[in-house]
């Protein structure tokens, strides 16, 4: 396993510091993915940013993310502030409940 973790004294490394760092493998898949224009993985990446998660806190670079995937999906502005892996589609099933 290559990792920038270190071992504890019984030669383990601590489970912080993997979920960490699979955290950060998953926000470059996932930026990966969203500059090869997946919309889902744009949005995920803008709610990464927005919250920090997986990647230094940057509000701008998340607003350009979702921006640019709500020119495709305009329920973008939704999901914007939720927690990564919202899905827009989450959001439009709750309206849809409300109106009933």
């Amino acid at each position: 396993m290559e990792s920038s973790i270190g071992k504890d004294g019984n030669g383990r490394f601590p489970l912080s510091g993997v979920v960490a760092d699979c955290v950060k493998r998953w926000f470059k898949d996932t930026l990966r993915e969203a500059k090869a224009g997946d919309v889902n993985m744009q949005i995920l990446v803008g709610q990464m940013y927005c919250s920090g998660y997986g990647v230094a806190k940057d509000a701008q670079k998340g607003k350009l993310w979702l921006t640019k995937a709500s020119r495709v999906r305009s329920s973008v502005w939704k999901v914007g502030d939720k927690r990564p892996g919202y899905n827009a589609s989450d959001s439009d099933s709750d309206e849809s409940n409300e109106d009933s």
